[in-house]
Order: C-alpha cells, then structure tokens, then sequence
C-alpha cells in the first residue's frame, strides 16, 4: 500500500487568494434537491472540473488499493492532494449501463437502459437532461473526448463538443469555466485479445512470476501472460492520466480544477467485467482539491475516505460544487462540499448493483452491499455466469479456463463459473475478499442474509425494476419514459417481484402459490413462474404435470420457459419448442431471449446440439447474428 504523502508536496503554483464556499452560496437559502437545478453560484469564479477515466479497471490491480503491482505515479501524485475514496463503485459492470448510469444519475433499471448493448435507446423524462447540460446551462463549456456509449437518447445541449480533439483550451475564453471528460482505452477488454502468436512471441514487460492469480483462476502461463500484460496497459494508462495533468498545469489550471480519476466499471480479467463480483464494480476513485478551495473541503488532504460513493452521486457532486441543485429525479447525492464531513461521508455505507444482458448473453443480478457484507440475487440462476458470450470469449485466457473446467482439471472455486448458480449468494468480504465462500446458507448469517435481502427487495420495489418485464416487453411499452411507466405500473411490477421472490422460500411453501402462477391469466406471471421452478431445479418435479401444456401457451416465451424447465428437470427435448418460436418471427429480442435458452442446452454435457439450418432466418442480425454465429460454428471458421 503505498503511503499518501504530506499535500506540501505538490505539482501546483501557489496563489495567495482562495474562494469561499460563502460567497458560493450567497445568502441563498435553497433546497438542495428541486425539481429543476438553479444557479446559485454568486462568485465570479467558479471552479474546473475534469473526469479522467480508464476503462474497465478496478481497484483491485492498483498499487494505491493495495496491490504487489500497478504501480500508478501520475494517479498517486493525484492522492497526495487529495482523497482517495476506499469504497467508490460503478453501479453496473460494463460500460454503457455504468456511463449511462453515470451521465444521468438514475439507476438504469428504474428507466430502462439497463440492458448492454441497448436495443432501443431509452428516452429520460420530459424535462430531464443529463447532468452536464445544467453546468453547459449556468455558463460552463462542456467537452468530452470521446467515448459517450449511452442507452439513452442524449438530451440536446450536453456537450459543447464531443470528439477525439475535444479540450476545455477551445473554450470562449481563459475566464469560462470548464467540464472536460476524458476516456482513456488503453487498458479496455479488447487490449486482452491477443492472438496465441502474440501470446508465445511477445512477452509482457510485466514479469509473469511476479504475478499473483485470484483463487477461482487457474495458474497457467496463459493466465500468468493475461495478468502481465493487464499490468502493463495500467502503467500506459497512467502515463496518458499524467501528460493530461501537466497540460492542466501548463495551462496554470490546477490551482482551481477538481481532478476526478477513476474507472468506468471494474475488469477486465475473467469474472471481472459483466459480474456482480467486487471486481466488477468497486473501482479506483481519486479526487484531487484544488488549492483555492481546500479550507472549504473539510476533508484531510492526503487522507483516505471510507464512505461509499457509486455513479449516480458524480453528478449531484459536480452540481452541487458549481452551486447548482440537482433534479429531483437524480437518485444520488453528493460526496463533496463545504457541509459534507468526513462523519456524514464515514456513514454511507451501501450501494447497489445491477447486471441485466451483456452483448448476446441474458442475466438478471442485483446486488446490495451494506459495509462488510455483499448479497448477489441471482433471478435466473439455471444460467451459469460462464455461459458462452462471443467477445468475452475472444479473450485465450476465458477461452483457456473453459477448456479446463470441461477436462475436469479445476479446484471448486475455480469451476464455480461454469456451474448452475445460487439463488442467494452472501458474502463477508472481510474475510472473503475473492468472494468464493457462499454464507447464504449458514445459519449463523441468517439475520444479516434477511436484513440484506429485504433491503434489496426493498430498493427494486422503490425504483419500479423494470427488469422484471421480459426486454421485448419494455422496449415495447416502457422506454418513451420508463420511470413514469414503473411508477403506472407499480402494481403489476410487485406482483411480478413476489412471484420472482417465490424461489426464496422451501419449496413446500412455495408449491401452491408457483402452481397458481402456472396457470395466472398474465403470461407474465406464467413467465415468471417457470423461471422459479427452473430455480428451484428437481425440487420442483412435482410441477411437471402442470407444465406439458404450456408448451402450446399463446405467449412464445411461456412456451420457452416451459420447455426449458422440462428439459432440466425430466430431459424432454426442448429443441421442437425452440425451432418453433424461432420461425414464428416474434422479432429480435424474442428470439435473443430464446436463443439464451438455445446456447445453454446446445453446450450442455449430453445437451441438445442445435442445427440453425432448421431456421427460416438462419444468418440473424445483430446480436441473435451472435448467437447463430456460434451456434452454426462460424466464430470457429474466423480464427
């Protein structure tokens, strides 16, 4: 752990003068949360705000937080005049969905653009912007070089401009205040896909012995090389974050810039990026004050901060710096201020966490984290975390751990990846930081398994999840304005939630209310109901009678849920049922939802291997393209 170093030691030029946040705030009694943001900034001068960012980086590969390796100069010389936050997080574990998430302060699935890569883009409420466009608004020039990634429609006026030449020296004048974002890509999952000629010719400059390997990865030298050359693109990483400072510093800007460095989601090693683990949200956060306004921060320069902070209390923290409110909608608050302390940061204590499909491969994950303790809810647990995703497979070392876990050649946290998962996962990362010792069924857990749950409960009924409806059903219905959809149907989204929330319970307690659901007039609660037998998996044979039937549901996916719980749980043939709803041509997500269910009994051991000639559209578009793809054995063709 490196030692944050006295703030006297420093890159900036002193000046003698230094604003104060009462002359920020005026005289002006404001509420900090209105319905609309306000300018109440009374100062002629405001100040700077940058955002560096890497992509896919967690904290867990960074000297600063703790690790042998990753070694970060620019980024510590950063933490030495400033805080390092110890408990910063992405909300979600990949980039379009944390940026989104990010850029508006609202938790995805509350608006609907929790899904990766979007569909349709969602669109935010009549009158909400993304955030910037309040700073744009009260005077601020506004750039962002360069990657955006939304899952939204982007509102008019964010950005004063957005390229890979965009930088706050265009600005009006030396005299404008400035938000610059700026993406660093260096050390992106695509830098990990190498071809095995590279692997075997080119050595990292990272020394593969001095590599350690979490537990649930296997020592090989693939994954030793994977490791390396990771640490390798954080040490380019770092020196593109220092050039960047010292053009603020030539610029004579540090004196009033609050610096923002962190990652825009965790990765990118496996198990990292897409997942609900620590390394797939708990990032690096690094904020250095600027010298005018340290007297305002009463916060130790240099110190460390144990608070949690995720993405949507960035934005309430750069509105709230600049005397400005934020919307009421914005699900955040701010870390920063005159009136924030260390006691009140000291004492927020939790996040939230959500995973929904990346690319071509459905999930639907939430987690909660309260202090030491992190809960994973896993809605479809039947569908392991390794199952195949195209890109995430490019990578040899996901490529390498697969192949190993089929040969039977892994230790049990190893093969976890490949297997069917918990419905509950609860974790004590105190003493299980790699987060591989489920504590979901210890009794002596209980309470804090409960009190978890029921806080994550809670939270999904409180922003209206509307991952609870199927991705064609939202994208059809909800996305001109998802929070205003949940809000409508709030009712219908509980009753959804407590039909989920029967896999919780014994299935004897749980056995007449999955029957009635079987057979409810919604077909999304039939939906539901086959998802939770095929989580409870052969505890719910005795519901088979019950579902022969609904392989002729008017509802395709009922009949894909059906099929897929009689093919788990008795062997029947799910393939007739796929074949079926795969020709009726219900559109792409439809048919990418079903095609999920396809890939895991197609890879299965003594599985369904699937013949896309028997489709009517046997080449696809976009990612159901994926899926066939794969299956039809031309991503084997390509290498």
């Amino acid at each position: 752990m490196v030692a944050l170093l006295d703030s006297n030691d420093s890159m900036r030029a002193h000046r003698s003068h230094q604003l104060t946040f009462g002359l920020l705030w005026g005289s002006i009694a404001i509420t900090l949360f209105s319905a609309k943001p306000m300018a109440v900034q009374a100062a002629k001068e405001k100040p700077n705000f940058v955002f560096i960012l890497s992509e896919d980086n967690s904290k867990h590969y960074l000297r600063l937080y703790g690790a042998e390796l990753g070694a970060t100069p620019a980024i510590e010389s950063l933490a030495r005049e400033g805080l390092v936050f110890n408990h910063a997080f992405s909300n979600a574990p990949v980039c379009s969905v944390a940026r989104t998430t990010l850029m508006t302060g609202i938790l995805a699935p509350k608006a609907g653009f929790q899904y990766h890569r979007k569909h349709t883009p969602a669109h935010l409420p009549e009158g909400v912007q993304m955030w910037p466009s309040y700073l744009r608004d009260a005077g601020y020039y506004t750039t962002n070089n360069s990657k955006k990634d939304y899952n939204v429609v982007e509102s008019e006026g964010v950005w004063d401009a957005s390229s890979k030449k965009a930088n706050w020296r265009n600005r009006p004048s030396k005299d404008t205040p400035f938000f610059h974002m700026q993406t660093f890509g260096v050390s992106h999952e695509s830098s990990l896909h190498f071809a095995r000629k590279s692997f075997q010719n080119n050595q990292p400059k990272t020394n593969l012995s001095e590599v350690t390997l979490a537990p649930y990865h296997p020592d090989t030298p693939t994954f030793r090389f994977t490791y390396a050359r990771y640490f390798d693109r954080i040490k380019q990483m770092d020196s593109m974050v220092d050039k960047l400072i010292k053009q603020l510093d030539e610029d004579g800007l540090l004196e009033n810039t609050f610096i923002f460095y962190f990652g825009d989601h965790g990765g990118v090693l496996p198990r990292g990026k897409g997942y609900l683990h620590e390394t797939g949200l708990h990032i690096p956060l690094v904020v250095r004050i600027p010298e005018q306004w340290r007297t305002e921060i009463p916060l130790k320069i240099g110190s460390r901060v144990n608070g949690f902070v995720s993405f949507i209390d960035f934005g309430p923290t750069l509105l709230h710096l600049a005397g400005l409110n934020s919307p009421k909608v914005i699900d955040g608050s701010p870390f920063l201020g005159s009136a924030i302390t260390k006691a009140a940061l000291d004492h927020r204590d939790e996040t939230f966490g959500y995973a929904d499909r990346f690319d071509e491969k459905y999930e639907m994950c939430r987690s909660i984290r309260k202090g030491q303790f992190k809960y994973i809810r896993s809605f479809q647990p039947f569908y392991p975390d390794g199952l195949q995703n195209n890109y995430r497979y490019i990578m040899l070392a996901y490529e390498e751990w697969r192949s190993l876990f089929e040969l039977g050649k892994l230790s049990e946290p190893q093969s976890a990846f490949f297997k069917t998962k918990p419905v509950e996962q609860l974790f004590d990362l105190s003493s299980d930081p790699h987060e591989t010792v489920n504590l979901a069924g210890n009794q002596e857990y209980r309470a804090v398994l409960l009190s978890l749950r029921n806080r994550l409960n809670q939270k999904m009924n409180a922003i209206h999840d509307l991952s609870f409806y199927p991705e064609n059903h939202m994208v059809k219905h909800a996305l001109d304005d998802g929070i205003k959809f949940g809000q409508t149907h709030a009712e219908e989204i509980r009753l959804l939630q407590q039909t989920a929330n029967l896999a919780l319970l014994p299935f004897e307690q749980a056995e007449e209310n999955i029957r009635r659901a079987l057979n409810h007039v919604s077909p999304l609660v039939r939906y539901w109901a086959f998802t939770v037998c095929s989580s409870f998996g052969v505890k719910a044979k005795p519901l088979l009678k019950n579902t022969e039937s609904r392989l002729n549901d008017p509802d395709p996916l009922v009949r894909v849920r059906a099929a897929e719980f009689l093919a788990l749980i008795s062997g029947q043939d799910p393939r007739p049922t796929f074949y079926q709803v795969l020709n009726e041509n219900h559109g792409e997500l439809v048919s990418l939802i079903t095609l999920n269910a396809v890939v895991l009994f197609h890879d299965m051991k003594n599985g369904y291997p699937f013949d896309v000639s028997q489709l009517k559209d046997p080449d696809g578009r976009n990612e159901v393209k994926r899926r066939l793809d794969y299956l039809a054995g031309r991503l084997e063709q390509k290498k």
